[in-house]
């Protein structure tokens, strides 16, 4: 039997108060590729497409691969931008008519004018061509938002179960083993949702939420379970669905999904406290750092990290530690289009006077003037990422000012590798401190080279104390906005 499945990929992380739109240069910038033309620097939420068509394709099925592109988190999604890649995918899909299953990679969070579940308004076109028996399988980013319109009009549904992001691969194959068994008649996929009623960013590098996800990964063996997920949701987004829900996908067995989605959630809510990261405040985390004898020590800036929305150019930590006399640093990077502009026209070897960086808002802080060297320039570049997929920097360079070390960079990209770093040819193991723009997935890859890492609540677009954040859509009760020992048990709309 030929099957047809249709593939496609739209997807951003949307920090709803962050200081710059996600336009459609944005979308083109980071990721973009039609029919499948993938090139071999290939972005996480690529890859998914990729082993479902060799997936199907081995089977003798045919596969049409419809719009794949991501941007860089950012703030809010301009309308026709969303719209324009939504009705792409959706014409691409009547022209494919009639397909067997629909097969989606999408982030989960992505927000725009408008829509506050872009994900959601997808599907529903999509069900809306396909009809009602057409199976359609998701694969979501684990800080994702869940409306209960996009589980109703979904199939199935696999959430990436690590932070940082190393397991995409394995769940893209997870998602095809259920939906290939539901086109053969296999099984019939049920989803059960619990809202666990918690906002917050979880490690799963450390204890107790890599137990978590062991239990998880375990509690699958369990007959009739096809796969489990938790949804961090992503704390910096002012949408009704904010915050985390475990999910639970079941060979037609509603009861067992619901049972277990709940035990779960209530496990979860049990060690909120524990699994909560500390982060020091700036004078803090450079003081450590400082008295720390080992080298490198990461300091990680969370509160500008690329990755979930902030612009990436703040120099508030570097301005502190060029205050202090502190040499020996490297800061991997700073987003500064002009900066790269005129460092990579000056080449290497060049020295000269920069402005460099706090360019975007209050967030960013101020700019720093400084004496530089430009040491190495790479343009038109791609830097090692998760699991081997890239991430783009665009025009880059290594500028070294009386100490300091700084990777500038055309794109906005996260540091998730020190390859950010030795790829300038910067040798990272005699740094006394290196300033990584990363909140989590940084951590897989540096903890292998460094001493001591240090979260760092330095000021900046992601506030990490969420009852400050200026919530006024979100459903309550909810911790940490509320606290009463009893919320779980509370009901809320969702």
């Amino acid at each position: 039997m030929t099957l047809k499945i249709f593939t496609a990929c739209l997807g951003t992380e949307t920090h709803t108060r962050g200081p710059l739109p996600t336009d459609t240069q944005a979308f083109e910038e980071t990721y973009l590729v039609r029919g499948g033309n993938h090139p071999e620097a290939i972005n996480m939420f690529g890859v998914p497409l990729v082993i479902w068509r060799d997936r199907a394709r081995a089977r003798g099925w045919e596969v049409i691969e419809s719009l794949c592109t991501f941007a860089t988190p950012s703030g809010l999604v301009i309308k026709k931008t969303h719209e324009t890649y939504r009705d792409e995918i959706v014409t691409d899909l009547k022209a494919a008519m009639p397909v067997d299953a629909v097969m989606l990679s999408l982030h989960g969070a992505m927000v725009a004018e408008g829509y506050d579940d872009c994900e959601g308004d997808l599907v529903h076109h999509i069900r809306s061509v396909v009809g009602p028996d057409i199976p359609i399988g998701v694969e979501f980013d684990l800080h994702c938002h869940i409306s209960r319109q996009f589980i109703d009009e979904i199939t199935a549904l696999v959430i990436y179960k690590e932070y940082p992001h190393t397991d995409f691969a394995a769940r893209a194959e997870e998602l095809w083993t259920i939906m290939e068994a539901t086109l053969n008649g296999k099984c019939a996929p049920h989803i059960a949702v619990h809202d666990c009623q918690m906002i917050g960013v979880f490690h799963t590098t450390r204890d107790p939420m890599s137990n978590f996800v062991d239990r998880m990964v375990e509690l699958e063996k369990t007959d009739d379970v096809l796969s489990i997920s938790l949804g961090h949701g992503f704390p910096w987004a002012d949408v009704a669905e904010v915050g985390a829900r475990v999910i639970v996908v079941t060979d037609n067995q509603p009861d067992l999904g619901r049972n277990l989605a709940k035990n779960l959630a209530h496990e979860l809510w049990n060690m909120r406290d524990e699994i909560t990261p500390q982060f020091l405040d700036m004078e803090k985390a450079i003081n450590e750092a400082i008295v720390f004898e080992g080298r490198p020590v990461v300091l990680a800036d969370m509160a500008d990290n690329p990755g979930a929305g902030a612009a990436g150019d703040s120099m508030f930590i570097v301005s502190r530690l060029i205050e202090q006399g502190i040499k020996d640093v490297a800061v991997g990077g700073i987003w500064d289009p002009v900066a790269a502009q005129i460092c990579c026209g000056a080449g290497e070897g060049a020295e000269f006077d920069l402005r460099l960086g706090g360019k975007t808002g209050p967030s960013s802080g101020r700019p720093l003037d400084l004496r530089v060297k430009v040491m190495k320039i790479r343009k038109d570049y791609y830097v090692e990422s998760l699991g081997g997929s890239k991430g783009y920097m665009g025009d880059a360079a290594l500028v070294h000012s009386d100490g300091v070390d700084f990777i500038v960079h055309s794109s906005r990209a996260q540091n998730t590798h020190p390859a950010f770093f030795t790829d300038f040819g910067v040798d990272v193991s005699i740094k006394k401190l290196l300033v990584v723009k990363s909140m989590q997935h940084f951590y897989g890859s540096y903890a292998l080279i460094s001493e001591k890492i240090i979260y760092t609540a330095s000021p900046g677009c992601l506030i990490w104390d969420f009852t400050k954040f200026p919530y006024t859509k979100v459903a309550r009760p909810v911790w940490p906005l509320d606290s009463s020992p009893g919320i779980l048990n509370e009901k809320r709309p969702w």
